[in-house]
């Protein structure tokens, strides 16, 4: 059975989606960015943006390296 894609993070905007992306993927760990026009064509508050979404085996360990990237920069 294949592994389903979870959602692990949203963003206000593409680009901070886009390198959180990169950065899972300096770990080795597939995402994919979706809604990255949902921001734009609506901007009005409570509206999701893009989405950072991987397979539900790599949740934990990419929301790790997410929280601990977000730690350093702190």
């Amino acid at each position: 059975m294949a592994d389903k894609l979870v959602t692990i993070a949203e963003f206000t905007d593409y680009i901070e989606a886009e390198m959180a992306k990169q950065l899972l993927s300096d770990f080795g760990i597939e995402s994919v960015v979706t809604d990255e026009n949902a921001a734009n064509l609506y901007p009005i508050s409570g509206v999701v943006g893009p989405e950072l979404q991987v397979l539900e085996k790599d949740a934990q360990q990419a929301r790790e390296i997410l929280e601990s990237c977000d730690k350093e920069e702190q």
